[in-house]
C-alpha cells in the first residue's frame, strides 16, 4: 500500500490528509488559514503537514508526494496558484515551494473542486466513456465535468457553474448569478431580506424549515427553484450520465436534493430524465477534496 499526502486549501481552513492509493483517509488536520499574507498562508500549509505527521507514525520516507488542491485558477503543467477570490496567492509557485521544501519530484496541484470530483468519480467507479459532473454547494458554487476519463477544463475557466445567470423571482424576476441567490451566504442574506432580521443565520434558515416554520418555506422554495434551473443548463449543455453533489450546504440538509429534483423535473423533457436518478450526494462528504488531492499523486487525468 501507497501513501500521499492530500492538502485541500481554503480561505478559512487548511485540510492535510495521508491517502492511501485506494482512497482511503489514514488521518487528517484541519489548521485556519492567515490569508492576510501569502507568506503567512503557505507557512500555515507547512504547519498543516507537519502536524500531520506529528500525530502519526509516518514519515516523509513513507510518503510518494503531495496533491495540492487550491480555489480559483491554476497552471497545473507548472504547479502555479494564478487568481483566487478567498487567497493571496496571484501567481504564486505552489509546487515549487512544496518541493523546495519536502524535496518531492511527485507534485500535482489543481483547482479544489476538480480535487473534490476526482475523489467523487474514483469513489462512484464511473465509466470512463461516461459524462459525469460534480457540483459543490457551500460558500460558493461550482462544477467539474470529467468527460471519457479526463477533465474538461476549455480554456481554464470551465465549471463555474455559480457564475451562470437565473431567473431571480424574489427580486421582481431579474437575472441574478446562481452563487449569488443559491450558495450559503446568499440564502442568509435572502432570509435577512425576506424576515427583516440581520439575526437569522443559514443554518438556522434550514432548521427553521425542518421543523415546519411557514416562514421559511418561501426561502427555501426559491433557492431550490434557483439551484434547479442552473442544474437545467448543465443537463441541457452536457447530459451528464451520472451528478454528485457536495459541499457543507446540501451534505448537511440532504432533503434539498429532493427539492431540487422535484423543480428540476417541470423543466426537464422526458428524454432528459434520466438524470433524476443518476443524482445523488457526496458519501465523502467534507473528505472528498482532501482524498482526491491525494489520489491525483498516483493519477493524473
Amino acid at each position: 500500500m501507497k501513501q500521499a499526502i492530500g492538502i485541500d486549501i481554503g480561505g478559512t481552513k487548511i485540510t492535510a490528509g495521508i491517502i492511501t492509493d485506494s482512497g482511503k483517509l489514514l488521518r487528517r488536520e484541519d489548521i485556519e488559514s492567515d490569508p492576510s499574507d501569502r507568506e503567512k498562508m503557505f507557512a500555515r500549509v507547512l504547519e498543516a503537514v507537519e502536524q500531520l505527521f506529528k500525530k502519526t507514525s509516518f514519515s516523509l520516507a513513507d510518503i510518494e508526494g503531495i496533491g495540492v488542491g487550491v480555489p480559483g485558477k491554476v497552471d497545473c503543467e507548472n504547479g502555479i496558484a494564478i487568481f483566487q477570490n478567498n487567497l493571496p496567492w496571484e501567481q504564486f509557485p505552489v509546487i515549487a515551494r512544496l518541493r523546495e521544501q519536502f524535496g518531492f519530484e511527485r507534485i500535482s496541484i489543481d483547482n479544489d473542486v476538480y480535487m473534490a470530483a476526482f475523489a467523487e468519480w474514483k469513489a462512484a467507479k464511473e465509466k470512463r466513456n461516461e459524462t459525469f459532473v460534480y457540483v459543490t454547494i457551500s460558500t460558493g458554487i461550482s462544477c467539474s465535468i470529467i468527460q471519457n476519463g479526463s477533465f474538461f477544463r476549455g480554456a481554464g475557466f470551465a465549471g463555474e457553474l455559480g457564475l451562470i445567470p437565473v431567473l431571480f423571482k424574489a427580486n421582481n424576476g431579474e437575472n441574478r448569478r446562481l452563487e449569488n441567490v443559491a450558495a450559503g451566504p446568499a440564502i442568509k442574506k435572502l432570509a435577512k431580506t425576506e424576515l427583516q432580521s440581520d439575526q437569522i443565520s443559514t443554518k438556522e434558515v434550514f432548521e427553521g424549515y425542518i421543523k415546519g416554520a411557514c416562514e421559511f418555506l418561501p426561502i427555501i422554495d426559491e433557492v431550490t427553484d434557483n439551484l434547479a434551473q442552473g442544474l437545467y443548463a448543465i443537463s441541457c449543455l452536457l447530459d451528464p450520465h451520472k451528478m454528485v453533489f457536495g459541499g457543507s450546504v446540501i451534505v448537511n440538509n440532504p432533503f434539498l436534493l429532493k427539492l431540487i429534483k422535484e423543480k428540476l423535473r417541470s423543466y426537464l423533457l422526458p428524454e432528459q430524465q434520466h438524470i433524476l436518478s443518476q443524482m445523488s450526494i457526496s458519501t465523502l462528504k467534507q473528505d472528498n477534496g482532501v482524498v482526491g488531492a491525494g489520489l491525483r499523486v498516483f493519477e493524473r487525468l
